[in-house]
């Protein structure tokens, strides 16, 4: 049996993430508290693969990046660079469109303190695996930071240490080139890992690659 590109609202295979997100849905009934589905054009040339859902961002919102700190840098981005169309303002309701782009993460639910568990973290790769497995015409791979890296060399088969994790770095796998970014979480930009312009210097990379 196919393995479906998002899990189901009720996915067991972490018994840690369901039992924070069941606790989140009793504290917090309004919220979304599920697994969060990639976000954008089925049909993308371009991949985008983050971390996890934030407690108070994806997970509340239910769409990947919206809500925080880490969506407004990624979205805004996307737009000046002709990736996504409309107006971003962190709700799914806000009519955004992405063109020729999705976004995923690597694990699709939230995890206590923002740390998934390297076995949860190989658990979910079964829905990227799935996710590159649709004939799409993807060409480009952005992976925001050393986790969403690793994911997505996993899923495709590719030995992790022939392809070392570098901000601003781009590696050739086969019909794929994988670019590398530090994640856009607001730890990084306040503490100056990341920087709006170093953030844009990949995705004019990528629009450069793409064509």
């Amino acid at each position: 049996m196919a393995v479906e590109t998002d899990p189901a609202r009720d996915c067991p295979l972490c018994p840690r993430l369901v039992a924070f997100r069941l606790a989140h849905r009793q504290a917090e009934p309004s919220w979304h508290n599920a697994p969060v589905a990639s976000f954008g054009d089925p049909r993308a040339r371009l991949l985008i693969v983050g971390l996890a859902p934030g407690l108070r961002g994806a997970n509340r919102t239910g769409r990947p990046f919206t809500g925080d700190h880490a969506g407004e840098l990624l979205y805004g981005t996307l737009l000046r660079f002709g990736f996504a169309k409309g107006e971003f303002r962190a709700d799914p309701a806000d009519g955004l469109e992405l063109v020729g782009t999705r976004v995923t993460n690597a694990v699709r639910c939230v995890p206590p303190e923002n740390k998934p568990t390297p076995t949860e973290i190989r658990i979910c790769n079964r829905f990227l695996v799935a996710q590159f497995a649709e004939p799409t015409g993807l060409r480009a791979v952005v992976g925001l930071g050393r986790i969403a890296h690793d994911a997505v060399l996993v899923a495709l088969g590719m030995t992790r240490s022939r392809f070392a994790f570098a901000h601003g770095a781009a590696h050739d796998l086969g019909r794929l080139r994988l670019f590398d970014s530090y994640h856009c979480s607001r730890y990084n930009t306040n503490t100056g890992v990341l920087t709006p312009a170093m953030f844009e210097a990949v995705f004019a990379r990528v629009k450069d690659f793409l064509g």
